[in-house]
């Protein structure tokens, strides 16, 4: 039976800085979040817009720079567009990885995905306090664009670089807007050609350890800090189309009128239904509608799908019967329906050799079991797993909500994330 882990020991609780290579002054935790905390938040809603490629993005980007610099890393930008702060030779191999990304969701809370890179630095600043030689490199790593906010597309920074993303799908991906991806970069600086599949970059490594947030309450429920991935739920994106015969709202008979909105309504309620029975989950997060006037029956009602599920077949029947009861609800109002899948990612299960040396590392000192659990959420660390060992730390999440400002975390809590992932990179990175 897995036991409660014991409390691990705080780390800089006090705030106070811990000091560089070359006798600097760097950081501590608290002051990295508080200084990153403003950057892309809105006034209004509270959450976050950090979205790819945009000004926010630019500031977050700014600020892993300088957080590199003052602790001595050496500092570069891959050809994808993500970002590497490295301690020792980057060329050397079987290189210890970590790190996450600092884009959101619209509106979305302040720790998915900061919180890791947050705790990347604040962990090697931990082992450098403890005077800890490592034998192997180390890096922090930030990937661009996982949240997938602006062009549709989840983890582009890391597809591209296992190559699970072509050149040419990445230059047909665009945003709300219309503009296409090779512009954005090129806006901010950066060089769209040169993008594409990095295996040279992925054979220095050796172990990428990604910490996160929890997206959901077990590990409040089981009263642990931390806990160790088991796997990623397969999961995927749909775009539904359904086409319909724009009208005026106050002038057609309901019985003339092509609807489009009908069908995508009882396809939501659909969803629901078919994720209830198989006890995975399926959401209706977005929806465009044009002409998209208060008083006009909708030419096109397009909406999009992500759903989850603990297995592929799983996963398949509930895709499949939101499919279904769709076309017969679109056959049944005069619609047209397109249903395109946009992404798809199989289940990951990550590297069972390091998932389980997490484990023993981390209960070294107490002999206790930290908890193992599956994730329906996406991450860098599950795109990596077919090129590298992966493996993933959380940390609790009082209330399970994620991808909304109400995200949270006990700062005690992070802070034994932090020594968590100290431990484990200590672990790693000496021989």
């Amino acid at each position: 039976m897995t036991q409660r882990s014991a409390a691990p020991r705080p780390v800089r609780a006090d705030g106070a800085p811990s000091v560089g290579p070359a006798g600097h002054r760097t950081p501590s935790f608290q002051e990295m979040w508080r200084e990153l905390l403003p950057v892309g938040r809105h006034p209004d809603s509270g959450g976050y817009r950090r979205y790819a490629w945009t000004g926010a993005d630019a500031e977050c980007r700014a600020w892993f720079k300088e957080q590199a610099e003052a602790r001595g890393l050496a500092y570069e930008v891959d050809r994808n567009g993500n970002q590497w702060a490295w301690l020792g030779d980057p060329t050397a191999g079987d290189a210890v990885v970590t790190g996450s990304h600092l884009d959101s969701v619209p509106d979305g809370g302040a720790f998915d995905g900061p919180l890791g890179v947050v705790s990347s630095f604040a962990a090697l600043d931990e082992l450098r306090g403890r005077g800890t030689r490592f034998d192997k490199p180390l890096a922090i790593v930030n990937f661009g664009d996982e949240e997938g906010a602006r062009f549709g597309l989840a983890c582009v920074g890391s597809r591209l670089t296992a190559g699970q993303l072509t050149v040419e799908q990445a230059h047909r991906l665009t945003d709300a807007d219309g503009v296409t991806l090779p512009r954005a970069m090129e806006a901010a600086g950066y060089d769209p050609d040169a993008i594409g599949a990095d295996p040279e970059r992925l054979a220095r490594i050796g172990a990428f350890v990604e910490l996160h947030v929890e997206q959901g309450r077990a590990l409040d429920l089981s009263g642990d800090r931390v806990g160790i991935a088991s796997a990623i739920w397969p999961h995927g994106r749909w775009r539904f189309d359904f086409r319909g015969e724009a009208n005026h709202a106050g002038t057609t008979r309901l019985v003339d009128r092509r609807d489009p909105m009908l069908s995508y309504a009882e396809t939501v309620l659909a969803a629901r239904r078919e994720a209830a029975l198989a006890g995975a989950v399926a959401t209706f997060g977005k929806i465009s509608v044009e002409p998209n006037g208060v008083n006009a029956i909708p030419s096109l009602v397009r909406g999009w799908l992500d759903s989850r599920a603990a297995d592929q077949g799983t996963l398949d029947t509930v895709v499949g019967g939101i499919e279904k009861a769709a076309r017969e609800y679109a056959d049944a109002h005069g619609i047209d329906l397109d249903v395109v899948r946009e992404s798809f990612t199989p289940v990951v299960e990550f590297d069972h050799a390091l998932r389980d040396e997490l484990g023993r590392l981390l209960g070294k000192d107490t002999g206790l079991t930290v908890p193992v659990l599956g994730t329906g959420a996406g991450h860098d660390a599950g795109i990596l797993s077919g090129s590298i060992p992966t493996a993933m730390l959380f940390v609790r999440n009082p209330t399970g909500v994620s991808h909304s400002p109400a995200e949270s975390a006990a700062e005690d809590d992070c802070l034994a994330g932090v020594h968590a992932l100290a431990d484990v990179l200590e672990g790693l990175a000496r021989t």
